[in-house]
């Protein structure tokens, strides 16, 4: 019972830390203005976003970011949008899946014959 009570409670923190990290924002979601930071900028302002401690923190500094960001655009005459895109980074969201025709089934294609 102790292995299985120790293997549980690892996996929990695995998970835990998984949400934690998707959360603070991966490595694969657009950074605001990347294509006016060098590639140092960028990997400095996803770690202080991992490293933020609440979600407040995290929105504070996405702010100052974005700020910072709109501010460089003006200067090099570059336009960014107002905002940024909402829904880019961490996938396509639910339902998506493969699309029409993705799946293994014995539909029209003849896959089940």
């Amino acid at each position: 019972m102790n292995k299985l009570t120790s293997a549980i409670a690892l996996g929990t923190l695995l998970l835990a830390g998984s949400a934690l990290a998707q959360q603070a924002g991966g490595d694969n979601e657009p950074v605001y203005g990347s294509q006016l930071m060098t590639q140092q900028e960028r990997l400095e302002y996803r770690n202080r976003m991992r490293e933020a401690n609440s979600l407040e923190e995290r929105e504070r500094i996405r702010n100052e970011h974005h700020e910072r960001m709109r501010e460089r655009a003006r200067e090099r005459g570059v336009t960014l949008p107002e905002t940024p895109q909402a829904g880019r980074g961490m996938g396509q969201g639910m339902g998506q899946g493969m699309g029409p025709g993705g799946g293994a089934g014995g539909g029209a294609g003849g896959g089940g014959r």
